[in-house]
């Protein structure tokens, strides 16, 4: 995990949260909170962890009770990337009462669903790192709307990122080399039609695929659903002549043979698209 990410520019960050808001806040705004809480009623608050886990979506979190009442005080007392314990203050809160009431349930679910991202990566780092100097990257399977936050957690869980979108780099899966008639002319084409700094990684199935893609070049080879002896060999089979990637199901059990392996980078789609959320609430003083 990492406590030193920078924050993530609100030009960002501010779309999002405003979406949610205008989401929950629907046609009529909180007629809940509007009817009950005088407008004049003020409350210390704080979010708190009820289980353990690495934080993420903090700036999101603030951001939503800053866009419904700026006067709402928000002090962070733990970053992106920092651990928690059941019971630790994640964000303190002060001011009016209609607005950290009314921003509450949107910075929770921004902030309890990256955190679990969070936590979801720091298992597979910590589960990795005996085994292997392998990375653990994420996916573009990521929930829509929500992809900037959720690679952020990622590195905030101690990941590091795959593509952000479809222009990052090129990468050739099987359904691309049905399409494209095989691995040469996919990859030919590819290389024609991109400019010279833009990356191209090959998934391979099988080690004779690997060798094909080998053959004609690639900067990465994807090596789906190995075995990890099957892996080791293909990263001998690589040398060192490009970044070697694993993926296919891994999980907190079977990264660490994967990583044995040798290869660069395991990519886990599950950390983005299924990570539990951790549990985090706010309670009024």
């Amino acid at each position: 995990m990492s406590t030193d990410l920078a924050p993530q520019p609100r030009l960002l960050v501010e779309p999002i949260v405003r979406a949610a808001l205008a989401e929950d806040l629907g046609r009529a705004g909180d007629i809940t909170t509007d009817t009950v809480v005088p407008a004049e009623a003020r409350i210390e608050a704080v979010i708190a962890a009820r289980q353990p886990g690495t934080v993420s979506g903090v700036d999101a979190a603030a951001l939503a009770f800053a866009l419904i009442d700026p006067a709402v005080s928000v002090t962070i007392e733990r970053g992106d990337g920092a651990r928690f314990a059941p019971g630790d203050a994640v964000i303190r809160l002060s001011g009016p009462a209609r607005g950290i009431l009314t921003a509450e349930r949107v910075a929770l679910n921004l902030l309890c669903r990256m955190s679990g991202i969070a936590t979801a990566t720091a298992s597979l780092v910590e589960a990795a790192r005996p085994h292997g100097r392998a990375r653990i990257v994420c996916t573009r399977k990521t929930t829509p709307g929500l992809r900037a936050l959720e690679k952020h957690a990622v590195r905030a869980g101690g990941g590091a990122n795959h593509r952000f979108g479809l222009d990052d780099a090129v990468l050739i899966k099987d359904n691309h080399i049905a399409a494209a008639g095989g691995i040469v002319p996919a990859v030919t084409r590819a290389r024609a039609g991109v400019g010279h700094l833009v990356k191209i990684e090959l998934e391979v199935d099988t080690l004779e695929q690997l060798e094909e893609g080998l053959g004609i070049g690639v900067d990465a080879v994807l090596l789906d659903n190995m075995s990890p002896e099957t892996l080791a060999r293909a990263v001998r089979m690589v040398g060192g002549r490009a970044i070697t990637e694993a993926s296919g199901r891994i999980n907190a059990e079977t990264v660490g043979a994967v990583a044995a392996s040798g290869v660069d980078l395991i990519s886990c789609g599950w950390i983005t698209h299924s990570a539990a959320i951790v549990d985090l609430g706010l309670d009024v003083a």
